[in-house]
């Protein structure tokens, strides 16, 4: 069994105790989706995630405490994820309608193969079904996608690319509320291919926020 605190590392440069302790819980973290993806929330035991991830239990006790400190690191690591690929998408870079659309290309691709969101959903799902104290972390999660997607669609209302008089708030809920949908069908459904609502749903966000440019066409 591993000793994170005590792990040898390469000749070259030993790691400092930070990043021995950030890559412990990296891998337990990573631990802790596998479990969870594979055998079920109710799998998910502290004893469980030390035996895939090799370390002691006192470990893992230590780095999260309680169940929701688990879940609360795993949405962390899951918003942390999301912002580099977003970022590694120059999606900054981009007009507000098309941000919003590469933010819901990301989720829809990454639906089929990510064992990330499926753990994440499976939470969810336990935690509202069993009215859990963990449900707390949740909105707080879907509370930051709502002001992240609200942030997309105010941007193309400043810059022209997204009607004026749209309720940026109440679409940032629509669309979340969508991608929420598509993900639980995924894991309703392994079969399910996400690509074709995905267009759908990006096409009807496309048609629905342009800006009228004529006499019944968009820009």
């Amino acid at each position: 069994m591993k000793n994170a605190e005590a792990e040898i590392d390469s000749p070259a440069r030993r790691l400092t105790q930070a990043e021995r302790r950030d890559r412990s819980e990296r891998e337990l973290i990573s631990a802790a989706i596998k479990v969870v993806a594979e055998q079920g929330v109710s799998a998910a035991t502290f004893d469980a995630i030390a035996r895939e991830a090799g370390f002691s239990r006192g470990l893992v006790t230590q780095r999260f405490g309680s169940k929701e400190g688990l879940i609360r690191s795993l949405i962390w690591h899951l918003h942390q994820w999301q912002g580099e690929v977003l970022e590694a998408g120059n999606v900054d870079g981009m007009d507000g309608l098309d941000a919003l659309c590469a933010f819901v290309r990301l989720h829809c691709d990454a639906m089929p193969a990510q064992s990330e969101s499926a753990a994440y959903f499976m939470l969810l799902a336990a935690a509202v079904a069993d009215r859990l104290e963990t449900r707390v972390a949740f909105a707080e999660s879907h509370e930051l996608e709502r002001v992240l997607i609200r942030a997309f669609i105010e941007r193309g209302q400043r810059s022209g690319h997204i009607r004026p008089e749209i309720d940026a708030d109440a679409e940032a809920l629509m669309a979340g509320c969508s991608l929420l949908g598509l993900r639980m069908q995924c894991l309703i459904d392994p079969a399910f291919d996400p690509a074709p609502v995905r267009d759908a749903l990006i096409g009807a966000l496309r048609d629905h926020l342009k800006i009228k440019t004529g006499k019944g066409k968009r820009r």
